[in-house]
Parts: C-alpha cells; sequence; structure tokens
C-alpha cells in the first residue's frame, strides 16, 4: 500500500539512494534538504516523478517547516536523515550539526506527533568514540570526548537519541534508532573526506593514497543496499523502543583496505603515513546480533563487491570512462 514518507537529508548520500528505493516502491515522497553539506545537483534527480516533491529547508526552522508541510493531509512514515556526517564538514559546520541534533530533532518529532507518523531517526556509531569494548553492542555507552573536534557530531547524536527516547516515553510516539557504521555507494560525495572516497579518488588518479596513523586501526564497512534493506526493515516492524545496530562486521585494517583499493583499480599509487588525527577510533566493528534476530536482517554484499561498484560510479561519473 502506497505511503507519504518524509526523508529528511534527502539529498545526501543515503537520502538520495533511499529516496529513490522509496519511489520504486511506489510511495509519495516528500524530500527535505538545506544543501548545508549535500549537492543541490541530487535533489533534481527525481524531479519528474509526480510522487516526489522537494523543498529546501532547514529542520531547524520550525515555521518553515510547518508552513511547506501543512499542504499535505497525512504522513505515514518519517527518515530523520538530517545531519552533516563527513567529518570535514561537521567540523566546519559545528554549531549547525549540534542544532540539527536538538533543535531539528524537536521539530521533527513535533511533526510526527501531529500526524502520528512512525519516525526513524538515523544515529551513528561514532557515539560509541573510541570503544573500549569490541565489537561495539547496543548496550554499551561508550567512549565519547565531550570537548574534542568531533564531539558536536559524536554528542550531538548521542542527545538526539536522548530526545527520541524522551518523546517516545512522554507521547508513546513509535521511533526507531538505528546505529549506522561505515557506509558507502553511488552518490557519495567525492569530497566527503571519508576513507574510501579518498582512496578510490586517489587511486583514480594515481595519486599517493594517504593513510592516517600506522593502517592497524580497523573499520566494518557496509555497502548502501545493506543499510536501506536494515532500515526498511526495521520502519516496517513493530518492535518496543531502542537502538539497533546496523553494519557489516566484516573487519579490515586501512592499510588492506588501501592494499585492496590500488589492487582494484591497477593504481600506481603508493601508500603514505600521516599523523592520526585527534579522537579518530582506533577500531569500529559492530555487534549486528540483535538485527539479526529482530530484523531478520545480515548485510549481504562483500566488500570487494561493493568496491567494484563504487569504483564504477566515480569513473562513469566524474571521469567519463565506460566501463
Amino acid at each position: 500500500m502506497s505511503k507519504t514518507i518524509l526523508v529528511t537529508g534527502s539529498s545526501g548520500f543515503i537520502g538520495t539512494n533511499l529516496v529513490g528505493l522509496l519511489l520504486k516502491q511506489g510511495h509519495v515522497v516528500i524530500g527535505i534538504d538545506n544543501f548545508s553539506s549535500s549537492e543541490k545537483w541530487k535533489s533534481e534527480i527525481y524531479k519528474d516523478n509526480p510522487n516526489y516533491y522537494f523543498f529546501e529547508v532547514d529542520i531547524a526552522e520550525k515555521d518553515e517547516l510547518d508552513r511547506l508541510l501543512g499542504q499535505f493531509q497525512k504522513v505515514d512514515e518519517i527518515y530523520n536523515l538530517a545531519c552533516p556526517a563527513s567529518p570535514p564538514r561537521y567540523m566546519n559546520l559545528s554549531l549547525e550539526t549540534i542544532t540539527v541534533n536538538t533543535e531539528g530533532m524537536m521539530n521533527i518529532l513535533e511533526i510526527a506527533k501531529r500526524y502520528g507518523a512512525k519516525v526513524l531517526h538515523t544515529s551513528t556509531s561514532e557515539i560509541y568514540g573510541d570503544p573500549l569494548v569490541h565489537p561495539q553492542h547496543e548496550d554499551y555507552r561508550g567512549n565519547v570526548n565531550t570537548i574534542g573536534p568531533r564531539s558536536c557530531y559524536d554528542e550531538g547524536k548521542r542527545i538526539s537519541e536522548t530526545i527520541c527516547y524522551e518523546y517516545h516515553r512522554l507521547f508513546n510516539l513509535d521511533i526507531k534508532i538505528v546505529r549506522i557504521f561505515n557506509t558507502y555507494g553511488p552518490f557519495m560525495d567525492p569530497q566527503d573526506g571519508r576513507v574510501i572516497t579518498n582512496f578510490v579518488l586517489q587511486a583514480l588518479n594515481n595519486e599517493d593514497i594517504t593513510i592516517y596513523g600506522d593502517g592497524s586501526q580497523t573499520r566494518s564497512f557496509q555497502y548502501i543496499d545493506d543499510l536501506l534493506d536494515g532500515m526498511i526493515r526495521y520502519m516496517e516492524r513493530d518492535i518496543p523502543f531502542q537502538a539497533i545496530n546496523i553494519g557489516n562486521p566484516e573487519e579490515f585494517t586501512i592499510l588492506e583496505l588501501a592494499e585492496m583499493v590500488i589492487k582494484m583499480t591497477n593504481a600506481k599509487s603508493k601508500i603514505i603515513f600521516c599523523d592520526l588525527p585527534k579522537d579518530d577510533p582506533k577500531q569500529r566493528k559492530p555487534d549486528i546480533s540483535k538485527a539479526m534476530k529482530l530484523l531478520d536482517w545480515r548485510p549481504r554484499v562483500r566488500l570487494e563487491e561493493g568496491l567494484t561498484e563504487i569504483i564504477v560510479y566515480y569513473k562513469i561519473k566524474y571521469y567519463g570512462i565506460l566501463v
């Protein structure tokens, strides 16, 4: 059955992919983005679809948000993705990042109250900070620096989860929280500063591949299709309020990733090492037991498969290479 679904941060990497999938499923989709950390061209991809409505607005601007959404008779579901997620960008937009996770979060939940809409809020593995527990499970409370360069994002996402909890407790709203681990795929901004983006573009340009630290730190990389599958499964399930990790538990060192990218692109790049940034996590791996049990979900795309897809995407989109 067709639903009316609001997607905030609809022109970001995850949002662009999610909007396309929801439209393909036959839903009416309302997209919202203020382009503070996203690209405008992505808002135009679906402009010819009669079921897609897009508005340029900041979710922290309550009056304008209410005015634009007032024309819709119903909103069944809300996917809240609005927030800079690229480290260089949220560091440059630190106060905006805090605001979108506080005022913006409350504005979205007020809209959910008004329409009786279900909400899926996208939190992050960064709420675990530089973890002292490995892999990270949902009951782990984290090791987060409150006064560091990453704090605006890490602590912003933590307080947004608290706000979700209070709206659920006080108003009985149906709210679901997903903690997203490193995700990649088509529509990633090549300038977002994340490790897969950096490595693939450096390799395609035959430039030196820059590793921060000695490369022994680990990450678990999830392809976008697996993330969307987990998010939609969670939205559709009747599950008590809780946060659920969505990520790929297959763990790689950053050095292994760099070597894999060089091999897959046939690049002439050399690997160089730089100082590790402050508060950069040494390990990142999700415990997905809860997602497997409650959502019957597990990632299906291996890193080699996903890297092949994003390498082809960048070759076609930014280099005009037919593959």
